[in-house]
């Protein structure tokens, strides 16, 4: 950041603050003074908070230290050197993905292994959605000072496991500083992923086909979100009650990603959603995570996949709270609060009552 940056906020301060030494370095602002009379420390953390810095406030010998970096810098992301370990899983698992892919287009790879290229549409745009969604939260993470890794995928075998992958995940290796950072990280992720799944589902579902329901038929039926009721009107607006569509692995993909960031959304523990409601709300997301925790219980009679998401949240997470920050005193922006709603408002586009049936 730039030094006269920090001198434009020292003026937003001027009637909180008396300066009497300023240090500039390449990343932060050092501030020594006193608070004004008619201030206090809290007015100044309100105003530093909407501005978006991070900062620090400490007393000694009747001085008052004010620390200043900025959160909100257009940053260039430093990448890491990938790892061996970040490699060998993101081949793996564009493998097991592409596998899966060719797999639901009925090609037999013993018979004929060129076969497995059809599985690039299904492979590639889910790869897209979920290398998005942990770029997201790798990017803010940076933005924010917060120590993180790339993303590391998970591979599945497809004959196991349907879609040939159990995700991917980034691990944050230190503290998240105050909630504004706390809510960026969380959200960043299933809305990164969100906007790249929407026009996937569009247009595998302009590539899908139509066809004429039976009874009985033995088939995965895929259940419906909002959204997706929203997306095949829009594609398909002739469709009629005896009629359905078959998914093209695009729009499967799709269809993955909006289920992927409803999950990540419920407000559990440190699930993005747990993140997210956690800065929002403090304490009072425990309550709210143990009454999504206990709703699964009824979901599960509509579908078991609830069931077996809620055993694993409990037996990964062993608890629906979220641990504290730093700083939570610190009052959000409307700003960041918009996001924590826009967040509430996509898990409610993307929610399943039941994900897959038969």
């Amino acid at each position: 950041m730039k030094k006269n940056d920090y001198q434009k906020l020292i003026k937003i301060l001027d009637q909180h603050f008396i300066p009497n030494q300023i240090g500039y370095d390449k990343n932060e602002c050092l501030i020594v003074g006193r608070i004004c009379e008619q201030s206090s420390e809290e007015k100044i953390k309100k105003i530093l908070s909407k501005e978006n810095y991070d900062y620090s406030i400490k007393h000694h010998s009747s001085k008052t230290y004010l620390r200043l970096s900025s959160n909100s810098d257009d940053i260039l992301i430093k990448i890491p050197s990938i790892s061996r370990i970040h490699w060998i899983l993101l081949a793996s698992t564009f493998l097991t993905t592409l596998l899966a892919g060719a797999l639901m287009q009925g090609a037999n790879i013993f018979l004929e292994p060129s076969s497995i290229f059809k599985g690039i549409p299904f492979s590639l745009t889910l790869m897209l959605i979920l290398g998005t969604h942990e770029f997201g939260h790798y990017y803010y993470a940076q933005k924010h000072n917060v120590d993180a890794s790339l993303p590391y995928f998970i591979p599945a075998p497809p004959f196991i496991f349907l879609i040939g992958t159990f995700g991917a995940y980034i691990k944050i290796k230190s503290v998240i500083k105050n909630r504004a950072a706390l809510l960026q990280i969380g959200a960043a992720g299933p809305i990164a992923g969100f906007i790249v799944a929407v026009p996937a589902l569009l247009i595998g579902l302009k590539l899908s086909s139509v066809f004429e329901k039976t009874v009985n038929s033995g088939a995965l039926i895929l259940g419906d979100s909002l959204l997706m009721k929203i997306l095949i009107w829009i594609t398909h607006p002739n469709l009629t009650q005896n009629q359905d569509v078959l998914l093209h692995p695009i729009a499967f993909a799709g269809w993955i990603g909006l289920l992927v960031t409803m999950l990540n959304l419920l407000p559990i523990g440190q699930l993005d959603g747990g993140h997210i409601a956690y800065a929002m709300f403090g304490h009072r997301q425990s309550l709210i995570a143990k009454i999504a925790l206990f709703a699964l219980i009824p979901l599960s009679f509509l579908s078991l996949n609830w069931l077996v998401w809620g055993l694993l949240i409990i037996f990964l997470m062993r608890s629906t709270g979220h641990p504290p920050i730093d700083d939570f005193d610190i009052q959000l922006s409307n700003d960041n609060k918009i996001i924590g709603y826009l967040c509430f408002l996509i898990f409610i586009l993307c929610f399943i009552p039941a994900p897959f049936k038969f």
